[in-house]
């Protein structure tokens, strides 16, 4: 989807990789572009003639149980995080998609299925380990670097390019119900009126999505409703949309 040509890339393996690439960058004045852990349909994790920082190989992570917190790099994505997370039967709130990465979600506020009962990715950021413009590597907190740290909570990429995150967790899982109600394009309007209702008396730890989706066909539409019903009597016999 997105075509520009970099005049070199610059493969992260640590915090002090990004503060020697900012510090090259900014001595040769090359334009940046940060690459994270996924996907950017925007384009803006790409740059022509300029430096892409990518640091999708830095993908370690940290859970204390006890203390209900992540510690996490910013190459995760949000798949390989909630692997880690799950195994103490505990998440936080990211995105829909496996492959997307956490650092542009929670940079950009970060909104999930948890979202309802534990607010947005941002709302549960508790620390980060950033690099500024000026090559610094700093932590920031709601004590330390205050405003820097309200700012890159939903702010957007431009603050300065964080390396770690910390998070707080929730127990959550690891066996969750899921499931999907389809109806011909005919009922739609009806279909519409009924979620407006559930949902706006719904609880919090309920999350729930509409969408119109055009199916490539009559059979492919019968094989996602088999699919779906397959799935949510796997995740629960008690439960079967």
């Amino acid at each position: 989807m997105v075509d520009k040509r970099p005049a070199a890339v610059f493969y992260c393996a640590e915090s002090s990789d990004v503060v020697t690439a900012v510090n090259f960058a900014r001595s040769q004045g090359f334009l940046v572009a940060v690459r994270g852990g996924g996907h950017n349909v925007a384009g803006s994790s790409v740059c022509d003639g300029g430096l892409v920082i990518d640091v999708s190989r830095m993908k370690r992570i940290e859970v204390d149980p006890i203390r209900r917190v992540a510690r996490a790099e910013a190459g995760l994505n949000l798949g390989e995080f909630d692997a880690a997370t799950q195994v103490h039967g505990l998440a936080t709130t990211m995105g829909v998609n496996a492959d997307t990465g956490i650092a542009g979600l929670t940079l950009g506020g970060g909104f999930g299925k948890l979202g309802r009962k534990h607010g947005l990715s941002c709302d549960n950021l508790v620390a980060v380990e950033i690099v500024t413009a000026d090559g610094r590597l700093l932590t920031a907190n709601a004590a330390e670097n205050a405003d820097l740290f309200w700012g890159i909570r939903g702010g957007g990429g431009n603050f300065g390019i964080v390396t770690t995150f910390e998070y707080k967790l929730h127990p959550v899982g690891p066996l969750l119900i899921a499931g999907s109600m389809l109806y011909r394009y005919a009922e739609a309007r009806e279909a519409m009126r009924f979620y407006r209702a559930f949902s706006s008396g719904a609880p919090d730890e309920l999350s729930l999505d509409a969408a119109l989706v055009t199916a490539p066909s009559a059979n492919a539409s019968s094989a996602y409703r088999r699919a779906t019903s397959a799935h949510s009597t796997k995740a629960s016999k008690s439960f079967n949309l």
